[in-house]
């Protein structure tokens, strides 16, 4: 074991002694270890990645407060992630060079899955989700900060694009300009949640942000949803874009750098199942208002994905991971093509929400 982790559980009381620690999972984040003692306890070990989290005391703030929050109302300690206090009583350790570290029960007997494998994988995912809200639908959003600040302000994306496209400083934009002329035809729909939210039409809620299928644990004998994970993007937004982002994701027929977009659209199958999941669970506490702009929203953070592929590879792709020199373009044009299937498809999006609100 590395002197520095052995340095870092020193912190810790675990009630026995750490017989190992190893790096664990495939997160692209943070770095992350799972520990486990002598007596056969089991931990998640983590370091915050502060380049893309640059308030970290906000961000642990925001998930101590969540989560004591819902497990006031959730009693089985596997449904609700639990931060293993340090020997003084934090949430978290800073260590001489800035580091922040923090610990977590691992949550035995479970599993995750990284794609949509059937529809009732999906179903359940929606209701995990779902349960997510209705276990915060309550808590004051406004004590929470953003953890990254504009995150799904689909209007500052569009921005950031086109100065992108005006500054051209790689010159890519020729070779973009089909892309380029559809998204920007879509700026007009860029403010659809934002003006929902200013109007009162719609609430700030609790989001989670990034609601990948691999967010959430299964058990491993019953293969039902059990815990939703990763909470460092939880912060004040919509349930609707929470929604759409796991139909962005998962309800693709499609991988998100597929060249071949004939093979690029929007299963209903799964976006039915994602729905009856998802709205079966929070329609207890979410208004219909937010339920019923499910399918724009959907759309809305596809083009906002799309935008932010976009933008970087205008830039010269110094944000996502690359495996070539248009591999950005490929996955905004994924994306729009993705979008374009989801208008295409609207009208029976938005009759399977209502189908499913009137039952």
């Amino acid at each position: 074991m590395e002197k520095k982790i052995e340095q870092i559980l020193a912190h810790y009381d675990f009630g026995a002694p750490v017989i190992s620690c190893e790096q664990f999972g495939v997160g692209h984040i943070n770095w992350t270890y799972r520990v486990e003692t002598k007596a056969g306890g089991l931990f998640v070990l983590q370091r915050i990645n502060t380049y893309v989290f640059r308030d970290p005391v906000g961000l642990m703030r925001n998930i101590e407060l969540i989560t004591d929050f819902m497990r006031k109302k959730e009693p089985d300690p596997r449904k609700v992630l639990e931060l293993v206090p340090t020997i003084d009583g934090q949430t978290f350790i800073v260590t001489d060079n800035d580091e922040y570290w923090r610990v977590y029960v691992f949550v035995k007997d479970c599993i995750c899955f990284d794609q949509a494998e059937t529809p009732e994988i999906f179903r359940d995912t929606g209701s995990a989700f779902g349960q997510f809200q209705n276990l915060l639908a309550d808590f004051p959003v406004d004590s929470l900060i953003e953890t990254i600040p504009d995150f799904h302000n689909t209007v500052a994306r569009f921005r950031a694009l086109e100065t992108a496209i005006a500054k051209d400083e790689k010159k890519r934009a020729a070779g973009a300009q089909r892309e380029i002329d559809y998204v920007l035809s879509q700026k007009p729909f860029a403010s659809f949640l934002i003006d929902k939210v200013a109007s009162g039409e719609i609430p700030l809620r609790v989001t989670h942000n990034d609601t990948k299928i691999n967010n959430v644990l299964f058990d491993r004998v019953t293969n039902k949803p059990l815990c939703v994970v990763d909470l460092d993007t939880t912060m004040p937004g919509t349930a609707a874009m929470d929604f759409g982002d796991s139909i962005r994701y998962a309800g693709n027929n499609a991988a998100e750098d597929e060249p071949d977009l004939e093979k690029v659209f929007l299963r209903m199958d799964l976006f039915r199942a994602y729905a009856e999941g998802f709205c079966g669970a929070a329609r207890e506490n979410l208004n219909r208002n937010e339920l019923v702009i499910c399918p724009e929203a959907s759309k809305l953070v596809t083009l906002e994905i799309g935008v932010r592929f976009l933008t970087d590879y205008l830039e010269g792709d110094v944000y996502f991971h690359t495996a070539y020199a248009e591999h950005n373009l490929t996955r905004a044009r994924v994306q729009f093509a993705l979008a374009r299937d989801m208008d295409a498809k609207m009208d029976e999006m938005k009759s399977v929400i209502e189908s499913i609100l009137d039952k």
